[in-house]
């Protein structure tokens, strides 16, 4: 079914915000889960989606406002419990909060795949991200066709401009105010994740850096390996290697729960700790994206706040004869 009214194109962009944050909490843990001082490539690899993950929020809740719609992140409906599909795909891909192992590098190129060649727009149970956001644009398309400039209707003030983006990667918010600026947007978010037709980069990276679209940042972990300038998809990475060494990463257990700790209150408290200040940051964001751009700002002391709890909580024994340590379980808490 395609999106043919107003109130459609804006929930599926609402799940266009759901699917960009759902991806988060699961690159987090892997890129905690790495030793101090270990596995650098891949910690910066991870690092980078982790940001432009961020812009992806930051670029639909652009167009989202700009159709006169108001996100919703501050919300226990916008949170997953992991593990999780992505929402509203066609649950082909389950996505764990896990610590950073060659299971969670398959799951990360299965988020990232590029669409497959004359792959048909698909606003519900999709394959791939991008036919989503195919489904996203060709709705935007028709209803800009019959309801002209009306479409745009929402406040100007309420869009995040690049004067508010502070967390680096390649890519800068768009001020969307037409249907040309809302394409650029859904296409800054296709290009960055699954890369262009016939090549490795997003080409999207601002001075003219040309930055690895997302699936093969995770490709070349795969195969150990750097792409150089004039690799394609086809021919693979063919620089130089890229070693990593899986014992130097935190034995985190999967899908951890507060519930599954009740009965240790230390660890109990710090996991909780950790989901009331996750909870804060959607908090701040959810402001962000209404009319408050300047919480932006606030919210980057969060996220490192974040960052040195859950690698404390890595570092905590289950408690149990497993071996595996404690991890961050991103709940919504209040």
């Amino acid at each position: 079914m395609s999106i043919r009214t107003l109130a459609s194109l804006q929930r599926h962009l609402q799940w266009a915000l759901e699917l960009e944050h759902a991806t988060i909490p699961a690159y987090l843990c892997a890129l905690y889960s790495i030793a101090e001082g270990a596995n650098v490539a891949a910690q910066q690899q991870l690092r980078a989606v982790v940001m432009e993950e961020m812009l992806h929020m930051v670029l639909v809740a652009n167009v989202l406002n700009a159709v006169g719609g108001c996100p919703k992140v501050d919300d226990p409906a916008f949170v997953p419990s992991y593990p999780t599909t992505l929402p509203h795909s066609d649950g082909s891909v389950c996505v764990q909060l896990r610590r950073f192992d060659r299971e969670a590098l398959q799951t990360f190129l299965k988020i990232e795949r590029p669409e497959p060649p004359q792959a048909k727009p698909e606003p519900e149970r999709y394959h791939s991200i991008g036919q989503f956001y195919d489904a996203i644009e060709a709705g935007l398309r028709q209803l800009a066709g019959e309801l002209g400039p009306a479409l745009f209707s929402g406040s100007v003030l309420r869009q995040v401009d690049p004067t508010r983006w502070y967390y680096g990667g390649g890519g800068r918010p768009i001020v969307v105010s037409d249907l040309a600026s809302a394409l650029a947007a859904l296409d800054e978010i296709k290009a960055q994740g699954e890369g262009l037709p016939h090549s490795v980069f997003d080409d999207h990276a601002p001075f003219g850096q040309r930055e690895l679209a997302h699936y093969f940042r995770f490709e070349q972990l795969r195969q150990g390996r750097f792409y150089r300038p004039e690799d394609s998809p086809r021919s693979g990475p063919s620089g130089d290697p890229l070693p990593l060494r899986w014992d130097q990463v935190h034995p985190m257990r999967a899908n951890p729960r507060m519930a599954d700790y009740a009965g240790q209150p230390e660890v109990h408290a710090l996991m909780r700790r950790f989901n009331l200040d996750y909870t804060a940051l959607l908090r701040a964001l959810h402001g962000a994206f209404n009319g408050q751009p300047a919480l932006l700002f606030e919210a980057v002391p969060m996220m490192y706040r974040l960052k040195y709890q859950a690698q404390a909580l890595m570092q905590l024994p289950c408690g149990d004869a497993s071996g595996e340590t404690v991890g961050p379980s991103f709940e919504y808490c209040v």
